[in-house]
């Protein structure tokens, strides 16, 4: 895994970068937030739909809600970056649509998208 930061001002996002599963369950989404904020002093992390177990995207398990809640809790704020619309789910369409709606959890197509929308919160 590798972890970069792309700074605006004040503003500073984690980029992370790996061919592999990073977070399968609560546990690794907690070491994430942690390294991301104390190591790298960011509270805003992008990473990819790659990155996340598929069972993240089968909202009936209710490991995305149980993840981004760590996400809230910490006031860490994340950009999933991927292609969604191969997901058949309506209730994962709208969960992504509500989420991006928000300034906490973006789904978003590509890595610019995704900076330009952590960079503008504070």
């Amino acid at each position: 895994m590798t972890i970069t930061v792309d700074q605006k001002g004040d503003s500073r996002v984690a980029i992370i970068e790996s061919p592999d599963v990073i977070i399968r369950d609560v546990q690794d989404a907690l070491d994430l937030i942690a390294t991301v904020s104390y190591s790298y002093e960011s509270n805003k992390i992008i990473i990819g739909q790659s990155n996340l177990t598929e069972e993240f995207f089968e909202l009936k398990t209710k490991l995305a809600g149980d993840i981004l809640q760590k996400f809230v809790n910490y006031q860490m704020k994340v950009a999933i970056v991927g292609k969604f619309d191969s997901y058949d789910s309506k209730s994962l369409k709208d969960f992504i649509y509500e989420c991006n709606k928000g300034k906490q959890v973006f789904f978003l197509e590509d890595i610019q998208e995704a900076l330009h929308a952590l960079h503008r919160l504070q």
